[in-house]
């Protein structure tokens, strides 16, 4: 199997969508790209382990992509071998009207991680720079100063967006919040399949939405809108990876790769040494628990 170099994916440059990969052609067979992601996702769960006894991150993991990306089915793969405590997983969808009640970053910092936990945002913050900048009549529900119909919504305003965003990611990361995000780079062929199938497999029917179509008919503004939104806030805190998700399974190894890759850097997570006084006793202690 061809090596990957999880720098390949990271965003650190301005990046054109339309000129980077949907698919990545490794010589290997889906069996043998599974056993990778096996791997890996066991030593992220050992990962986690000591997270929590370290105590002082959290990991918030950011997944995006257009429907039918693969984004649920790579938590499911990725994530399976943790500890059901240590791995939270959050879908944004349309906010209620208790969310509407406050700020749009509200309700995404009320999920993030615990320290030593992940939290998993399956459609994250980005929605308010994306669906919002598709249909921008949805910022109304909003009730903001100064924005009384579509018109007042000018380009100033998505670029103050973009700020909050970077400012947002950058004080969460500075408070021990390590902070990657995916956009899974689906070709717009892969996902007319993917759709097709949802129709004629019957086990995936409930899958299929008419919004799907709807939003599939956005999607060149989806492509300039995503492509403007990971070059204004792909940043050293809080990177953007472009992985492409043509390839389910290999997009999959990759999100494991580069995550248990990112967080190798992070040196300082340890074990917790044994309490001085405990180690200091622990034959006494041991042949007490003997003796009962």
């Amino acid at each position: 199997m061809k090596s990957i170099d999880s720098a390949d994916f990271k965003v650190v440059d301005k990046i054109k969508l339309s000129k980077l990969p949907t698919n990545l052609e490794v010589g290997a067979s889906d069996e043998k790209k599974e056993n990778k992601l096996e791997k890996i996702s066991a030593k992220l769960s050992e990962l986690q382990d000591v997270m929590y006894a370290h105590n002082k991150y959290g990991v918030l993991i950011c997944l995006q992509g257009m429907d039918t990306s693969g984004k649920d089915s790579l938590i499911r793969e990725v994530f399976k071998g943790f500890n059901s405590r240590g791995v939270v997983v959050s879908s944004f969808k349309t906010p209620n009207s208790a969310e509407l009640e406050h700020d749009y970053l509200w309700r995404h910092y009320l999920a993030l991680p615990e320290k030593g936990k992940f939290a998993i945002f399956n459609r994250t913050h980005y929605e308010n720079v994306l669906v919002t900048r598709v249909h921008p009549e949805y910022i109304l529900n909003e009730n903001l100063p100064g924005i009384e119909n579509v018109e007042d919504i000018r380009p100033e305003f998505w670029g103050n967006r973009m700020e909050q965003i970077r400012n947002f990611e950058k004080h969460i990361s500075q408070n021990g919040i390590i902070v990657l995000k995916f956009y899974m780079h689906l070709s717009k062929e892969e996902q007319r399949q993917r759709l097709l199938r949802r129709l004629e497999e019957g086990k995936h029917n409930w899958k299929f939405s008419t919004g799907d179509l709807k939003e599939r008919g956005h999607w060149d503004e989806y492509m300039e809108y995503y492509e403007d939104a990971i070059n204004s806030t792909s940043t050293e805190e809080a990177p953007w990876y472009v992985v492409p998700a043509d390839d389910k399974e290999m997009a999959r190894y990759i999100v494991g790769k580069i995550i248990w890759e990112e967080m190798q850097k992070h040196t300082d997570i340890k074990e917790p040494e044994m309490d001085g006084k405990v180690k200091e006793n622990i034959e006494m202690y041991k042949d007490i628990l003997k003796k009962e």
